[in-house]
C-alpha cells in the first residue's frame, strides 16, 4: 500500500464575505467554517452562489470590503492564488493533451522545482492511491472519463494544498460512472485527510461524498448541517425540497384547533411542534402502503427497479406520491389503506436552524 501525503489540516473561515457585480448580488453576507480535514459540499440550484463562494475561498474572485478569507486564522484575503497553497480540479479536469498521466500528476511539482526523485516517488504513490496503474504513459485522450478524473484529482493533492476545492467534478460523466466515482471520490478524500470543499447541485452525490452539506439559495446558505440531519429535521421548506421529494399536506383551521392532520380517510396526531401549521411535509418513503380497501386511490405506479413509486388521489389531500420496495403490487385503479408515523412530518413554514 502506497502511503498517502500528509497535507497540512486547515481550518477555512469565512467571515461577511460578500460579493457583488454592480447592482448583481452573486453572494450575500455569508459567513462559514470548514473544520479541518473536512469535506463540505456547497450545494444548491445553478445560479445560488456556490460557485463564487468557492472562488472566493480560491482567491480568483475578492470579496467585496469587509469580507475575510482565513486559513488557520491567517488572513488570506489579498493573497492570489497560487501563494494560498489550494488545489482545484474542475468540470472538465483541464489536462495537458500532450502530457502522459505521469507528467499531469507531476507537472505542480516540477514547476515548483521539487527534485526529480521525489516527483517520481510521489507521483507513483498518488498512482497507486488513484489507482491508475498501467496507465502512467497514456495520455488523456486514451483515457476514459473516470480515469481523467482521477488524474486531475491525483495533480491537485500532488502539491499537498492545505485545501482542495472541486466544481463539480462529475458532472460530465455518464449517470453510471458517476456513481461509481463519487464513491470512489468520497473513500479517496477520507483517506487523503485534507480539508475538501466540494461544488454540486446533485443532492445524492453531496450526501454521498461529503460530511457536512452547506445548502445555498439566492446567493446566501440556508441551513448547515450532516446529511442525515439536514434530510430528517430541515430548519427551512427549501432544504427539506431540495434534498428530496416531499408531499404538501393541507389543514383546515379545525385541524389545527384540533392538532390534527387527516390523510386518506385518517386522522392523525400532530407533534406538538407542528400543531399551528396550515401545511406540513411528509416524504414520500415515509408513506406505508397496506393491503385490502381504503381510500387512497392508485393513479399511476411507476417501476424504477430498485422502489416503485405510486402516485395516489385522497379526498382530503392533493395527489400524494408514495416510494415502496420493488415488491408493491398497487396498480392504477387499486384502493388502499395507507398510513404514516406523525413523527415523520415535517414543517412547511421555516423553523429556527438546530
Amino acid at each position: 500500500m502506497a502511503r498517502s501525503p500528509e497535507p497540512e489540516r486547515t481550518r477555512v473561515e469565512l467571515a461577511d464575505c460578500a460579493k457583488a457585480y454592480g447592482a448583481a448580488v452573486a453572494l450575500q453576507r455569508t459567513n462559514l467554517t470548514v473544520e479541518p480535514g473536512e469535506v463540505l459540499a456547497l450545494l444548491g440550484p445553478s445560479g445560488c452562489g456556490k460557485t463564487t463562494l468557492l472562488r472566493v475561498i480560491a482567491g480568483l474572485v475578492a470579496p467585496d470590503a469587509g469580507g475575510a478569507v482565513r486559513f488557520n486564522g491567517d488572513d488570506v484575503t489579498a493573497r492570489p492564488i497560487e501563494t494560498r497553497g489550494v488545489g482545484m480540479v474542475f468540470q472538465h479536469y483541464a489536462l495537458f493533451p500532450q502530457m502522459n498521466v505521469e507528467a499531469n500528476i507531476g507537472y505542480g511539482l516540477r514547476v515548483r522545482g521539487v527534485p526529480a526523485r521525489e516527483v517520481r516517488e510521489r507521483v507513483g504513490e498518488l498512482v497507486e492511491l488513484v489507482r491508475l496503474q498501467g496507465l502512467e504513459r497514456r495520455r488523456p485522450a486514451e483515457l476514459s472519463g473516470g480515469q481523467r478524473q482521477r488524474v486531475a484529482l491525483a495533480r491537485a493533492v500532488a502539491v499537498r494544498p492545505r485545501v482542495l476545492l472541486l466544481d463539480e467534478p462529475l458532472t460530465a460523466l455518464d449517470a453510471q460512472l458517476k456513481v461509481a466515482l463519487r464513491d470512489e471520490l468520497a473513500e479517496l478524500l477520507r483517506r487523503l485527510h485534507i480539508t475538501a470543499v466540494h461544488v454540486t447541485h446533485d443532492q445524492q452525490e453531496a450526501m454521498a461524498i461529503a460530511d457536512r452539506l452547506a445548502v445555498m439559495r439566492a446567493g446566501a446558505i440556508v441551513q448547515v448541517g450532516d446529511p442525515e440531519s439536514l434530510y430528517r429535521r430541515p430548519g427551512h421548506p427549501f432544504v427539506a425540497e431540495f434534498l428530496g421529494r416531499v408531499n404538501r399536506l393541507r389543514r383546515s383551521d379545525e385541524d389545527r384547533a384540533q392538532g390534527i392532520v387527516r390523510i386518506a380517510g385518517r386522522r392523525y396526531d400532530c407533534p406538538p411542534a407542528l400543531a399551528g401549521e396550515r401545511e406540513l411535509l411528509l416524504r414520500p418513503e415515509d408513506i406505508r402502503l397496506g393491503a385490502g380497501a381504503g381510500d387512497a386511490e392508485v393513479l399511476r405506479r411507476v417501476f424504477l427497479g430498485e422502489r416503485v413509486q405510486v402516485h395516489l388521489r385522497t379526498e382530503d389531500q392533493n395527489e400524494l406520491l408514495c416510494e415502496a420496495g420493488a415488491d408493491c403490487a398497487a396498480r392504477p385503479g387499486d384502493r388502499l389503506p395507507l398510513d404514516v408515523d406523525p413523527q415523520r412530518l415535517l414543517p412547511a413554514g421555516a423553523t429556527p436552524t438546530p
